[in-house]
């Protein structure tokens, strides 16, 4: 056990090193190698017959953070080479030396260090919760098991392909709306500001009433402009709060997710987007060998939904002591009537992982026609709701000067 720990710390210290001599018929070679030091790199280099040897450090700075997509490409690049017949080691090497990203590459290179002293591909991820979650893990667990790494790989490529294109799909039809929203308020923040308060200094000498939308402008405009740090910093730290506790606080976020959820238009589309997932994650792990209940586990995490998480909870419960996964679902009364009768379909029929795969099929396509709707619909309408209110305040502050000629 000492021993082993040794090792993990000695290889937590290595280096990625790039080198430059000459073989011993004179001819230029190049490479890069992980050490623990430069001392280490010309022993190795000398054994080797490598002579005049130039070793250099290569910095990890500058490495942008790992993304899923990260994750995902790399998962079926692993997948393509090993059915391809290349060995294990050597695939992390390829993908390793091939990646844009340098932060990737050292994820890939310590994980290639850990199963090179003897651990498995599973239990080298494990290491790593922050970028392989239990779902990844898991089946490749299964797949060392069963000796069909290769295949599970393709499967898991697969499955992580198809959630990101729904992750994509989503927050893009969420974006666009959201940006105008910031746009729109900063728009109007700076007419409150800036154009509202020339306006009142003209009307103040009209000498005459103003109107009452004029009134109810100029009174938003001096309160803008009396505590504009309030709104501002006000705007700011109500995102920094709601941030902060969707990270860190299970019931804000369930409670968050439900409203999403019951949104009109939107919470359409998070449902199906969440219920897509759902589905495609057990029917991937269901058909990799994984038992039922154990699969559940990872199942409410993936659907990115807390309602579901809770949902999932009691449904795995309930499987654990006897009831059918059908019945479960229909009692947590989180799913359309569709889903859990093709999922009794499925248990009947021995084929649940099928079944479950054309469920998530189905609302996959569903979402890619409720974003395309979305997108022709939300132009029009955000376009009316900007000319409501930007014309709104252009009205408001022209009334006054429609009733300058009986002032005069």
């Amino acid at each position: 056990m000492a021993t082993a720990t040794k090792v993990v710390k000695q290889r937590a210290k290595e280096f990625n090193f790039s080198w430059e001599g000459r073989d011993k018929g004179g001819k230029i070679v190049k490479g890069e190698m992980r050490a623990g030091g430069v001392n280490i790199v010309l022993s190795t280099l000398r054994r080797q017959g490598v002579m005049q040897a130039k070793v250099k450090k290569q910095s990890t700075r500058g490495g942008r953070k790992i993304t899923d997509k990260d994750i995902t490409i790399f998962a079926r690049q692993m997948a393509t080479m090993m059915k391809s017949g290349v060995p294990l080691l050597q695939s992390f090497d390829i993908v390793a030396k091939g990646h844009s990203n340098p932060s990737m590459t050292k994820l890939l290179n310590d994980i290639r260090g850990d199963i090179e002293t003897g651990s498995s591909m599973s239990q080298a991820f494990r290491k790593y919760p922050l970028y392989f979650n239990a779902l990844f893990c898991n089946l490749i667990a299964a797949g060392e098991q069963a000796g069909i790494l290769d295949t599970l790989l393709d499967r898991l490529a697969t499955y992580m392909e198809k959630t990101q294109a729904i992750k994509s799909k989503v927050k893009g039809a969420l974006f666009y709306p959201t940006a105008v929203i910031v746009v729109a308020f900063i728009i109007v923040a700076v007419i409150m500001i800036w154009v509202v308060p020339a306006f009142k200094q003209v009307f103040t000498s009209f000498g005459a009433d103003l109107p009452g939308p004029t009134l109810v402008v100029i009174a938003v405009s001096d309160f803008f402009v009396k505590y504009w740090y309030v709104v501002f910093f006000g705007v700011g730290a109500a995102l920094y709060f709601t941030v902060q506790s969707w990270r860190r606080s299970i019931k804000f976020r369930h409670t968050m997710d439900r409203w999403l959820l019951r949104m009109p238009v939107f919470g359409e589309l998070i449902r199906k987007a969440t219920i897509a997932r759902w589905t495609r994650t057990l029917a991937t792990m269901f058909a990799a060998g994984v038992p039922l209940v154990e699969a559940l586990d990872s199942v409410g995490g993936a659907s990115g939904n807390q309602v579901y998480v809770e949902a999932t909870k009691k449904i795995q419960m309930q499987v654990s002591t006897g009831s059918s996964l059908t019945a479960s679902m229909q009692e947590a009364n989180v799913f359309p009537n569709m889903v859990t009768q093709m999922t009794a379909i499925g248990e009947e029929s021995g084929s649940l992982d099928h079944m479950l795969g054309k469920v998530a099929d189905f609302y996959e396509a569903e979402v890619d026609e409720m974003v395309k709707a979305l997108s022709s619909l939300m132009e029009p309408v955000i376009m009316v709701v900007l000319g409501v209110i930007i014309g709104g305040l252009v009205v408001a502050m022209y009334l006054p000067i429609f009733k300058l000629g009986s002032v005069v």
